[in-house]
């Protein structure tokens, strides 16, 4: 569960919001806000897409800005009542037109006319990609200066869009890091090996070319010419994350093989995103098979073309959070392909335990308990920063695409009559479907497929889960963890689960000052895996 933008990929690789979303236009008997919206004269051609107006009050803006200066206003899902968002659809909006945006007509947490008056500061997003619920503002949208308005006022707000949002460049890391993993990613830069493949499954599934995308790193000392193999790590991201935003883990694992404190391996980072939320990796009904077209297809491929083990116990699995779920799901359902999943802190694996909710629960919602107090989704050392609602609300005002409920029913769900996933839970009320749920139990609960097909799944699987989540994660995923590894005690299986005290969801693989120290322990247990008569390896690091 990740939020914007890939440090949080780390959050919501678990938050919320359906891809299909219908919703009536909310009204109120108070005079509507609005506002003029203009496209800059020196724009070249007519723009479409959702623009999103978004409005914080002025002084706690400036309280929260470097310097008092405020440059951008967005939403925050880790304060999610802190900013007022409006939202309209604009289709070919004329470079110097001018519309009207009713900020009472598609809003969150309510409609502008309620808002208390005072000063405020509001911007204004047109995010021509419908992509804002997983990236944000990215390259291509254009935007507004922020500008000072006081509510109610006597004239309608005049907002100009006149800058568009160029793309970064994904290997400069943040000089916050140290500076070998910084050099680390400006040599991935011309090292790591791009992946671009055209899946056959895929292509076919949806009538045009779907790419498969992500990178290769080579282990120090790699020689196309030798006969040397390697073992080989597939690693994919969590929740607002896609091949741009690879480069951190990248590099470290490219500064770890260099220095010697991990082994020699090939990694293999793969891109799990799509254009509505994250696949998964999973065979679905809606995205397509994506598990198939990786383990028949692409993994054959890179196998072809690289020294790797090319055998099950030289392929290794290893992801956080929407990645930790993806990993989690690939083991079990192809344990004769891999050799052994290191998931971190996955997306819920039995849905007893849905961030907290169970979804099998008679009247079952994802809003409410039964005692009417709110399903809580986002924390941070046992406060509670963010519910379930809050979310799902939010998410449906920036958009029908890409929210990360949104994107676990195109995972998840049956297709509907509209030729789009059924959703989980009505999102005006919370209220579970409980036949969307009984198709989510029978095709992707995990904790239930084990327990379901353990007899035929353990000579391939058993010993090979290993999973790693915080006490205090920051979407309550400890929970989901702990049932299973219940199913599979009773069950009498091998597998390794670590609960590591007061660890969220950001700090789970900090090792003393080593901020990605677990992909250290990881790497050399699977390393023992495939070369059991290693015996020179570091001490493996105690996450704490």
């Amino acid at each position: 569960m990740q939020l914007r933008p890939f440090v949080l990929c780390a959050l919501l690789s678990l938050t919320l919001l359906t891809a299909c979303a219908k919703q009536e236009p909310q009204t109120t008997a108070s005079t509507h806000r609005i506002f003029h919206i203009q496209l800059a004269g020196n724009a070249t051609q007519p723009v479409s897409g959702r623009l999103l107006l978004f409005a914080e009050e002025a002084k706690a803006a400036k309280a929260d800005a470097e310097g008092g200066k405020v440059t951008e206003v967005d939403a925050n899902p880790i304060h999610p009542t802190q900013t007022f968002i409006a939202a309209q659809e604009v289709d070919r909006l004329m470079p110097g037109q001018t519309i009207d945006v009713d900020a009472d007509m598609r809003t969150y947490p309510d409609v502008w006319s309620k808002l208390p008056a005072g000063d405020y500061v509001v911007q204004a997003v047109l995010d021509v990609h419908h992509d804002y619920n997983y990236l944000g503002r990215d390259a291509g949208d254009i935007i507004s200066q922020v500008v000072s308005v006081h509510l109610p006022a006597s004239d309608t707000p005049a907002i100009k869009l006149e800058e568009t949002v160029t793309a970064q460049d994904p290997w400069t890391l943040p000089d916050s890091l140290p500076a070998n993993l910084r050099d680390a990613a400006k040599a991935l830069r011309e090292q790591a090996q791009p992946i671009d493949f055209v899946s056959p499954a895929l292509t076919q599934f949806w009538g045009r070319d779907i790419h498969m995308y992500g990178y290769v790193v080579l282990p120090p000392g790699y020689d196309a010419s030798s006969k040397q193999h390697y073992p080989t790590v597939y690693f994919t991201h969590g929740f607002t994350g896609n091949k741009d935003r690879l480069a951190r883990p990248m590099a470290y694992v490219q500064a770890g093989m260099a220095s010697g404190q991990m082994p020699p391996m090939i990694w293999v980072f793969l891109d799990e995103s799509s254009a509505t939320g994250t696949h998964e990796f999973a065979d679905s009904v809606n995205n397509g098979p994506w598990g198939q077209a990786l383990t028949t297809e692409l993994i054959p491929y890179l196998e072809s073309k690289y020294h790797m083990d090319a055998d099950v116990n030289g392929r290794f699995l290893n992801g956080h959070s929407s990645g930790g779920w993806a990993t989690l799901w690939l083991q079990t359902r192809y344990p004769k392909i891999f050799g052994g999943t290191w998931s971190t802190s996955p997306d819920p694996s039995d849905f007893h335990d849905f961030t907290g909710p169970d979804l099998y629960a008679q009247h079952a919602n994802v809003y409410r308990k039964a005692d009417g107090t709110p399903w809580p989704l986002v924390r941070d050392k046992g406060t509670v920063l963010g519910t379930f609602e809050q979310f799902a609300k939010m998410e449906r005002v920036l958009g029908p695409y890409g929210g990360q409920m949104a994107s676990f029913e195109w995972v998840f769900s049956p297709r509907g009559k509209d030729g789009r996933p059924e959703q989980m839970f009505n999102r005006d009320t919370g209220d579970v479907d409980p036949q969307v749920v009984a198709y989510w139990h029978d095709h992707y609960d995990i904790a239930n497929r084990l327990q379901t097909h353990w007899p035929e799944l353990k000579p391939d699987l058993d010993g090979k889960i290993h999973l790693y989540v915080g006490t205090a994660d920051t979407f309550y995923l400890d929970g989901a963890a702990h049932r299973l590894k219940a199913v599979l005690d009773s069950l009498g299986a091998h597998a390794e689960f670590r609960f590591i005290p007061d660890r969220t969801h950001f700090d789970l693989y900090k090792v003393g000052d080593d901020r990605f120290g677990l992909f250290k322990d990881i790497s050399w247990a699977m390393y023992a895996v495939a070369r059991p008569q290693t015996e020179s390896k570091p001490k493996v690091n105690q996450a704490r």
